[in-house]
């Protein structure tokens, strides 16, 4: 079992991102349960949403208490939560930012870190800055677990079709190309390997 969590802000998509994901992560054939999370749900407020995948049938529909991966969509939003909370050793870190990796404060425990300029792209493709087809993208280079055309694919779901799915399609085709995996700690990780 390999369990995301995704991080973000309010009115940013994490939850549509989750949806995505996990559409995709089907597509190609894998056991997936997508966990929406809501606090006070008002815009800007820190938001967080789930998804867990296997290749056999999964029965648990809990919020994520370890995630082996972290997606976060929001280059602000570690300043107010603990995104790396029961994350453990050999976890993958799929971060927006624009920083260099020597300017983040990280856990030793990472293994495997993915940064992407997602506000820089999506302020580009939207001009605004909606991050989360982005980081989708970035997510999907750093940890080879779902290919870009299933996540581009998903999109045309009934549910996002009318949302700008060509300029989704761009931002995650831009999302994919600019991001940069960074391989960190040699501790055993379950992360899967980079296609």
């Amino acid at each position: 079992m390999y369990e995301i969590c995704l991080h973000g802000r309010g009115g940013q998509g994490a939850v549509i991102a989750a949806s995505i994901l996990a559409q995709a992560l089907v597509d190609e054939g894998k056991f997936v349960v997508a966990v929406p999370s809501f606090g006070f749900e008002r815009r800007g407020a820190p938001v967080a949403a789930f998804v867990r995948c296997d290749s056999k049938p999964l029965r648990a529909m809990t919020n994520i208490y370890h995630p082996d991966c972290v997606i976060c969509i929001d280059p602000t939003v570690a300043r107010a939560v603990n995104i790396f909370a029961g994350m453990p050793p050999g976890g993958t870190l799929v971060q927006a930012t624009k920083a260099k990796l020597d300017e983040l404060e990280l856990p030793a425990t990472l293994a495997r870190v993915g940064l992407c300029d997602a506000v820089g792209i999506a302020l580009d493709v939207f001009h605004r800055p909606i991050t989360n087809t982005v980081m989708l993208a970035a997510f999907a280079r750093t940890t080879g677990m779902v290919s870009l055309a299933a996540l581009q694919h998903a999109l045309l779901s009934a549910e996002f079709r009318d949302a700008g799915a060509e300029q989704n399609r761009v931002a995650m085709t831009r999302g994919y190309a600019e991001t940069i995996v960074h391989e960190l700690a040699r501790e055993v990780s379950h992360a899967p390997a980079i296609a």
